[in-house]
């Protein structure tokens, strides 16, 4: 059965007509000028394909070994903690990346803890990478109950 549309009926009920008010010339001025002072800045682009300051991967190397060892030089491998205590290794190796400084780059930052039990362990990941700006760091820390390894991505972000 086909239904024939006619015309809706979009009425607002209970409005009326707005009426135009009449602003003096320095209340539009001001009304601009706030509105000026919300936009966005928006700078030009530079164009620039290289960091100042390039990403240094020994330096990075050096910090996430040493919190690697700071925090789990004395600590038995529990599967129940594992998960937080790899987060708050992650947040940490990545505060101390970025104090470094290193302009135009992004960081990922993934640590794996692994009991040891007579097993390998293979890690892979992939990325889409640009060869000439993009970087990684790894770190490795063995106890007597676990491996920790942490890795570090940069990537560069113009």
């Amino acid at each position: 059965m086909k239904v024939k549309r006619t015309q809706p009926g979009y009425e607002a009920l209970g409005m009326a007509p707005v009426e135009e008010v009449n602003v003096s010339d320095s209340v539009k001025a001001k009304l601009l000028a706030f509105r000026a002072n919300r936009a966005k800045i928006r700078y030009a682009n530079t164009y620039r394909l290289e960091p100042h300051n390039k990403f240094q991967d020994y330096l990075v190397r050096d910090k996430a070994q040493a919190i690697l060892t700071n925090k789990l030089q004395q600590a038995k491998y529990d599967g129940v903690s594992s998960p937080f205590l790899c987060a708050s290794i992650s947040e940490e190796i990545l505060k101390a990346v970025k104090k470094l400084g290193f302009d135009r780059y992004k960081y990922v930052v993934s640590v794996l803890i692994v009991e040891k039990a007579g097993q390998a362990i293979k890690v892979a990941s992939r990325w889409v990478w640009d060869a000439q700006r993009d970087t990684w760091v790894s770190a490795k820390c063995e106890t007597e109950t676990f491996i920790a390894l942490a890795l570090v991505m940069a990537c560069y972000y113009d």
